[in-house]
């Protein structure tokens, strides 16, 4: 469908909102060339979001003020001294902000990977739901958790299992 339609799976249910497509180029008449990648939201967002939208005019959405590593390759496993690929490793943490204020590490010694520093926390859980990468934490979190809301994280630290709860911000 087009932008702004639903997304239906094969029972005809609405599983989100059509956002946008990807384009790679132009034709040779000049014609916009699509890749056949589409992007769009989950309805469990929109469930959320819509209502506070029409309610209150503006959605507040829930911040960390984390960056983190997607997925771990074996060899930035080993680098990093970890016992396990699955997870979501802590890259940095922004000064202040929710994860910072309690407590979570992002990275702080040079590796031979430029820009990949060894030291930080890797999030196997969150809320006692395993994370095997980062966007099992964003996806959770952008579902069931509103500002002021608490997520308790479980890291490995310097090879110790450690709960870390994070009161989550209003993304600025």
């Amino acid at each position: 469908g087009n932008s702004g339609g639903p997304l239906l799976n094969l029972n005809g249910e609405v599983v989100g909102i059509n956002r946008a497509i990807r384009t790679t180029g132009v034709s040779a008449t000049g014609e916009l060339l699509n890749s056949g990648i589409g992007f769009a939201v989950s309805v469990n967002i929109v469930r959320r979001v819509v209502p506070v939208l029409i309610e209150q005019g503006a959605y507040d959405y829930p911040y960390l003020g984390i960056s983190a590593r997607e997925e771990l390759s074996l060899m930035e496993q080993e680098i990093l001294g970890l016992s396990q690929t699955t997870g979501a490793y802590i890259l940095s943490i922004e000064p202040g902000s929710p994860a910072d204020e309690a407590g979570l590490k992002g990275g702080t010694r040079t590796t031979e990977i430029t820009n990949f520093l060894a030291g930080g926390d890797l999030i196997i859980a969150v809320d006692q739901r395993p994370v095997r990468v980062f966007g099992d934490v964003l996806g959770y979190m952008l579902t069931q958790k509103s500002p002021g809301d608490s997520m308790e994280f479980t890291i490995l630290r310097d090879g110790e299992e450690k709960e870390v709860t994070v009161i989550l911000g209003k993304r600025p």
